[in-house]
């Protein structure tokens, strides 16, 4: 193994950690870690590189990272818990659990239609600003007065930072307390792990600096170049929600390398967690973790029913992803360990799921975004031949 990895790799996963080291290769300032847990225990725990680019610390067993998207499975998971009590149904109108969320035509969104990403709610039709996506109210405010973009339920579209604030105010509405302390109260503080929905500030300095790889900057480039001045780029708009954030969503001190997203409640995007943490979460979706199953199989089953496939509103180059209710399910785009498989992965080359084929926890993450990416994708083949 390459002496600036470091870590536990129980013996027969061998070639996952091989995957791991192939990881690095041209991306010499690189950071990232990886932890899989098989029946609850943990088979492979590695780290190596920078946490930080422009100081070289290195990355630690401690050292945290904006996880993207990969918190939309979180996000999913805690609707789940909420089914799961009977709190919550899938099938009610956000407009019962959300009174205002009624207003300009959404009467009838159901609550799978938000995680699903068919709501109409891609992207906001105003600008909003850093400024306002700090701040809770100011952004469920303005998605409870907008009209849907198309049809709600007739058709989807990938709802890159807003599914958090939609599903999180029916999450807040429910329970009665902000969607990051449920989820710390109903997930990590019993599981003892460390992740986060608004990030406390003593954890600050455990955060990963995150830098744009080459093939990023490369598309947004691409896609600035090609874009039509005197249209509305609904793709982009869903990712930089107008004014909030950078395409890329990270500059150097910008989107989410900026501490006030980190502090802020962004459950689409804005988690931060260890890979470890996120392993044991994933695992706990499937087996015991402690004494501690997070979801049982009835609620699995319903939760991974097919929502959205195919082909999108706003229209995207196939192959194209596949959610059940909120959570990310296998398919091309996103090849797990099985077709059973369920999570969700993040901007840059992020990845964490459960399987319960295997009983697999799984988290990759990576403080180098790239948009051409097999890392992750390499780590699970080489985990899939492992287990078989």
């Amino acid at each position: 193994m390459s002496a600036l990895i470091a870590g536990a790799v129980e013996p027969g996963f061998e070639p996952v950690a091989d995957a791991f080291v192939r990881a690095f290769d041209g991306h010499e300032r690189m950071g990232a870690a990886l932890s899989i847990r098989v029946g609850g225990r943990a088979v492979i725990d590695l780290h190596g590189g920078v946490r930080d680019v422009r100081t070289a610390e290195p990355w630690t067993p401690e050292t945290a990272s904006v996880i993207f998207s990969c918190t939309k499975g979180l996000a999913a998971l805690l609707a789940a818990r909420l089914v799961q009590e009977g709190r919550l149904d899938y099938d009610a109108p956000v407009a019962h659990y959300w009174p205002e969320f009624a207003a300009a035509g959404k009467e009838g969104v159901l609550v799978r239609h938000v995680l699903a990403h068919r709501s109409g709610l891609s992207a906001p039709d105003v600008d909003l600003s850093t400024e306002d996506i700090l701040d809770w109210s100011t952004v469920t405010s303005a998605l409870a007065a907008q009209r849907p973009l198309w049809e709600p339920g007739e058709a989807y579209a990938y709802h890159a930072i807003t599914q958090g604030w939609l599903v999180g105010e029916v999450v807040r509405r429910i329970v009665g307390t902000s969607v990051g302390d449920y989820f710390r109260d109903a997930v990590t503080a019993p599981l003892g792990v460390d992740a986060w929905i608004g990030l406390p500030p003593e954890q600050e300095h455990r955060v990963a600096h995150l830098t744009v790889g080459p093939t990023l900057r490369g598309l947004v480039d691409r896609q600035t170049a090609e874009r039509d001045p005197s249209q509305i780029d609904w793709l982009d708009r869903a990712m930089t929600l107008g004014a909030a954030l950078p395409a890329t969503l990270v500059e150097d001190t910008e989107g989410f390398n900026d501490p006030r997203l980190h502090a802020a409640q962004i459950p689409a995007a804005g988690g931060i967690a260890t890979a470890s943490a996120l392993a044991t979460i994933w695992s706990a979706t499937v087996v015991d973790e402690g004494g501690m199953r997070l979801l049982d199989d009835a609620t699995l089953d319903r939760a991974l029913e097919v929502q959205t496939s195919g082909a999108p509103h706003f229209a995207a180059p196939p192959p194209w992803p596949r959610w059940g209710m909120g959570f990310q399910l296998d398919s091309e785009a996103r090849r797990y360990l099985t077709g059973a498989s369920f999570g969700h992965d993040g901007a840059g080359g992020q990845v964490s799921f459960a399987d319960p084929v295997h009983g697999v926890g799984f988290a990759f993450l990576t403080n180098v975004m790239e948009a051409e990416d097999p890392r992750a994708t390499r780590i699970i083949d080489a985990l899939r031949a492992c287990l078989s």
